[in-house]
């Protein structure tokens, strides 16, 4: 007695769905799309034991057998399209995205049913089996791209409950694809494939328990994406279109004669060569975009799809040479919503005019634009997007403005879009024609709007970054001065008084020895500053080993002659410490805080400048008994420059050092009573403890 696998394989998939659906219908479904998957495994059930009578040489109609096949796959298409639907919400107060939904979710619906009514009509009038199997496929093609919409659609988060349920319709009716694909090839169905396919949809079975497990209500989180239903819709046409080919070439094979065979092989590539051509073709992907556009959505543009896209595009870091400027990333934002293939950017420059600083794609004369042309006040005024297609057929709507004549009489041109920022026309972009003819119409200005007020704020950002840096360098080269005037002063401060003792010892030789070395020096060091000046705020020499001791000593020594002298304490032990600065700028901070407590200090008064050690630093101190400071003045009129007290001072000797020694890592501190005196003690980082004398 032989097996009948077919019929044991058909009566286990009904069994099985009959049991799935009646646990789930003894729960009760709270929605729609509960009830449709139940009714779905209900109709699964009947088809299983529809079919398995059929292989006991029952005859049945084939009517009958083409209608449980439609039937099966109209009600799971029923499910899938109800989940769609439920991500629309409500039907009043819907938002744009959730009428999309329902309107896809519509149209889709139609389709299923006029798929449905072809198979079992081809099935009542006994058509043909070659038809019926067509029909099928593509039947079976529309069940995945159903699939395909609600899972791909579904955000990362919920595909945790939906990927048991796509792993089983990918599975039921991709195996029905290859049932009736193999079917229409060879005009027959094969029987292993048709032997096993009851097995292979009773396996499913689990893969959809778990998911009405994970999906209690199938109250799913859908959105529709258009960048998924035009991928989706050119394999869809894909598809049909080598369907359409793949028929053409066997019944050019079947009547072809002695050549069918090889006119149908050609035929097969050409067409897969002309599939390859449509997809590649950037003007069927234009059109495609608008028709879809035009009858599957309420509005014409994702809005939050586009406006990422343009930030992420602004905002994006040019490398080296990998990414473009933002001049050309601009205009490509704003032609990437009309689908221009080129476009030119003008923008106002320091003379007031406006001159094309990019050009991307963009082939056409691009003139000099005056401020006091009348397109500028137009563009400012009414911050219109001009239409210059519309402007050539009748300026009626434009009130007779005049256009610059390489603008206009360029028949590419199409659209010359105004960047505002506020109320100031920063310039204004022209693109050309798209790909693919395109309305103007209101959604289109105000995606141009909003998306070039954006483009003209990153640039206004740009623009004042760059005139802060310039601010900056401006600034830094002011603040470099103005130290190296206070280094001149002092500089002629000591010319000064060699001058003033010129008369009297003149025929001094140890005073003219003198004299050429104060000279010499002071030329020096006037060197340096004008070398730096040009350089920059920093030295132009790197920190080197400096001895304390000997800088000490000879800062004290370039103010020689003032009363009172300073004192010298230096312990023996601390003679050959070292730090790692610049020898002539730490003599200048050393001698302008001598120079500032002489200044504080009469006469009979005293001044101090030691060197300790506090750890593994150098601690230096210059100590006075003069008039002192107010905690106040410390805090708030010391270190801040260009404040100062004296009559020719400029204030910012104090500050200088302060920055200077927090740019050698260390620190400067100050401990003032008024009427008792002043301590500054400035601490640095030992370079090595000894060095040999």
């Amino acid at each position: 007695m032989l097996i009948n696998f077919t019929l044991i394989g058909f009566t286990a998939a009904a069994v099985a769905y009959i049991g799935l659906a009646t646990l789930l219908a003894s729960r009760g479904a709270a929605s729609t799309a509960g009830r449709l998957f139940i009714a779905a495994l209900l109709v699964q059930a009947l088809w299983g034991g529809v079919l398995a009578v059929s292989t006991e040489a029952v005859p049945l109609p084939a009517a009958l057998l083409g209608l449980i096949e439609a039937l099966r796959l109209f009600v799971w298409l029923l499910f899938l399209l109800q989940v769609l639907r439920a991500s629309a919400g409500p039907d009043h107060g819907m938002t744009g995205s959730g009428r999309d939904a329902r309107h896809i979710a519509n149209l889709a619906l139609v389709a299923a049913a006029a798929i449905a009514t072809a198979t079992v009509a081809i099935d009542v009038f006994a058509v043909g089996q070659r038809p019926a199997y067509i029909v099928r496929v593509v039947g079976s093609v529309f069940a995945l791209v159903c699939l395909e919409q609600v899972y791909r659609n579904t955000p990362a988060g919920g595909r945790w409950a939906l990927k048991f349920l796509a792993l089983a319709g990918l599975a039921m009716f991709g195996f029905d694809l290859v049932l009736y694909s193999e079917a229409l090839l060879f005009s027959r169905l094969d029987p292993a494939l048709w032997s096993v396919r009851g097995f292979a949809n009773a396996l499913l079975m689990p893969l959809l328990a778990v998911a009405a497990a994970r999906n209690q209500n199938w109250k799913l989180d859908i959105a529709v994406s258009r960048t998924v239903v035009f991928h989706t819709a050119t394999l869809f046409a894909a598809g049909l279109f080598l369907i359409m080919m793949a028929g053409a070439g066997y019944w050019v094979r079947y009547f072809g004669g002695l050549w069918g065979e090889a006119v149908q092989l050609l035929v097969a590539f050409g067409g897969a060569v002309a599939a390859l051509i449509m997809l590649g073709s950037g003007s069927l992907r234009a059109r495609l975009r608008v028709l879809l556009a035009k009858n599957f959505f309420s509005y014409r543009y994702d809005y939050r799809t586009e406006w990422l896209r343009l930030t992420e595009l602004l905002a994006a870091t040019p490398g080296a040479s990998a990414e473009d400027p933002l001049e050309i990333r601009a205009i490509k934002g704003l032609a990437g919503l009309v689908d221009s293939s080129a476009g030119a950017l003008w923008l106002i420059n320091d003379d007031g005019q406006y001159a094309c600083t990019a050009r991307w794609r963009f082939q056409a004369p691009t003139p000099i634009v005056a401020a006091d042309e009348p397109l500028i006040a137009f563009l400012a005024q009414r911050q219109w997007i001009i239409d210059l297609n519309e402007w050539r057929d009748s300026r009626t709507l434009y009130r007779d403005l005049p256009m610059p004549e390489p603008l206009s009489a360029e028949a590419g041109n199409w659209l010359v879009v105004p960047l505002l920022l506020h109320e100031q026309l920063l310039g204004f972009a022209v693109l050309t024609q798209p790909v693919a003819r395109a309305e103007v119409d209101w959604e289109v200005r105000d995606a141009l709007k909003t998306a070039a007020r954006q483009v003209a704020s990153y640039l206004a950002v740009r623009r004042a970054v760059e005139a802060l840096v310039q601010a900056r360098q401006f600034e830094s080269f002011n603040r470099m001065s103005a130290f190296v005037v206070h280094d001149l002063k002092n500089l002629v401060a000591q010319l000064s008084l060699l001058l003033a003792n010129a008369t009297r010892h003149r025929d001094n030789p140890e005073f003219q020895q003198d004299m050429l070395d104060t000279v010499a020096n002071v030329q020096t060091r006037m060197q340096g500053l004008l070398l730096q000046l040009r350089a920059g705020t920093r030295p132009l020499e790197q920190p080197t080993a400096v001895a304390v001791a000997q800088t000490l000593a000879a800062a004290i020594e370039s103010k020689r002659g003032r009363l009172p002298q300073p004192e010298l304490q230096v312990a023996p032990d601390l003679q050959h410490v070292v730090v790692m600065a610049h020898r002539d700028r730490l003599e200048r901070v050393i001698g302008h805080l001598v120079q500032n407590a002489s200044e504080a200090t009469g006469g009979d008064g005293r001044i101090w400048v030691r060197l300790l050690r506090d750890g593994d630093l150098a601690r230096i101190e210059v100590e006075d008994t003069g008039r002192g400071m107010s905690e106040q003045f410390i805090r708030e009129q010391l270190f801040k420059p260009f404040q100062s007290t004296k009559t020719h001072g400029m204030g910012i000797g104090t500050f200088e050092s302060r920055e200077y020694i927090r740019e050698l890592g260390g620190t400067l501190e100050v401990r003032s009573h008024e009427g008792k005196g002043t301590l500054f003690s400035m601490r640095l980082p030992l370079a090595v403890a000894e060095v040999a004398a």
